[in-house]
């Protein structure tokens, strides 16, 4: 298992780990800050953490009330 995880080219990787936490980190902050959601914001918050990359883009197409 530790070889396997040598030979991942972590140089492609990375960079998408990094859009995912900046992602996430923005949206839970916005989600803290704005007053009203579509939707319970306990949910909102389930679904940014755990739904990796698509969970933060999720709640600001459709979470956030205009």
């Amino acid at each position: 298992m530790l070889e396997e995880l040598m030979q991942i080219n972590w140089s492609l990787i990375a960079p998408i780990i990094v859009i995912q936490l900046i992602l996430m980190i923005v949206a839970i902050i916005d989600l803290v800050r704005i007053e009203e959601t579509n939707g319970p914001k306990w949910l909102w918050a389930i679904i940014i953490v755990f739904v990796n990359v698509l969970g933060p883009i999720l709640y600001f197409i459709l979470g956030r009330r205009q």
